[in-house]
């Protein structure tokens, strides 16, 4: 059986991990949400305001313009910038995790109330490419897993950073 794009597959994922990531990232102790695992690697309150911006700005915005004006050209973001720009470091943790997975829940009741979008219109990238709506909510997605993997990443070298214990009984990392 050949696999087929599912939109409605895809954001059933998006929403089960509006779930995921508030039980991920809620109740962080404020030493782990700012601790870094290299001066180079983000904390958690980074990637929580790196994950509202690009919800509304990017995935959301970029699906949305290539759904309805695929031909018009995008507005520029800069999501490494932010980081600076922005004061990342600076965010209450709590309200930046909160307003992502508000944003989360907007999004979510976007793409449900779609009445037959045309997956297929592109935007014609200047150096990407072809970039489609079937595209934009594939990596929307992906995007989520990065992360997802991330904060796994960024929790349990925290737990190795501060348990002073042999963590091996419990598996490979």
């Amino acid at each position: 059986m050949k696999n087929v794009f599912s939109p409605h597959a895809i954001i059933g994922e998006l929403e089960q991990n509006h779930a995921v990531f508030k039980a991920m990232l809620s109740g962080a102790s404020a030493p782990l949400v700012r601790w870094k695992p290299a001066p180079d690697k983000w904390c958690l309150l980074e990637i929580v305001c790196h994950l509202h911006d690009e919800e509304c700005e990017d995935f959301r915005a970029r699906l949305q313009h290539v759904l309805s004006h695929p031909e018009k050209e995008f507005t520029s973001i800069d999501p490494k910038g932010w980081v600076e720009s922005r004061s990342y470091m600076e965010q209450d943790y709590q309200t930046k995790l909160d307003a992502f997975l508000n944003e989360r829940q907007r999004s979510i009741q976007w793409l449900k109330s779609l009445d037959k979008p045309s997956w297929d219109n592109a935007h014609q990238h200047r150096t990407l490419g072809p970039l489609s709506g079937k595209t934009f909510l594939s990596n929307w997605l992906a995007h989520d897993f990065l992360h997802i993997r991330q904060i796994t990443r960024t929790k349990m070298e925290y737990l190795m950073a501060i348990s002073e214990q042999d963590l091996t009984y419990a598996g490979n990392w």
